[in-house]
């Protein structure tokens, strides 16, 4: 079986606007190609805030997973054929920090296309 790795990876700054309004943090999304799944793999993110934050994968639009990560922490989720998905998904990591909270995320999520 053939299988494709795709990643949304960036070291990005935030300011939080609350941790009920998760917001796109401009790790450009991910479509999944016609003609294949995908699934995936792992979420790994840091954050240097002094404060929790929440990184939210969001599949079409819709809060999918949370991944909470601590304060000046890290976090690493293993998600091993959690759920397939299907062609067209359209795959996006927003944030949701404590508003006015202000730092820089670390984030990986592997995909693998099958």
């Amino acid at each position: 079986m053939n299988s494709t790795p795709r990643f949304l990876q960036g070291v990005l700054p935030f300011e939080g606007k609350g941790l009920d309004q998760p917001a796109p943090i401009g790790v450009p999304g991910y479509v999944v190609p016609a003609g294949v799944v995908a699934q995936a793999v792992y979420f790994r993110g840091g954050n240097s805030a002094d404060e929790l934050i929440c990184v939210v994968l969001m599949r079409d639009g819709k809060q999918m997973r949370y991944f909470p990560i601590g304060a000046k922490s890290d976090v690493h989720v293993p998600l091993r054929v959690v759920e397939d998905l299907d062609s067209g998904t359209a795959v996006e990591l927003w944030l949701a920090a404590p508003a006015g909270v202000t730092g820089t995320v670390v984030l990986d999520l592997g995909l693998v296309e099958v």
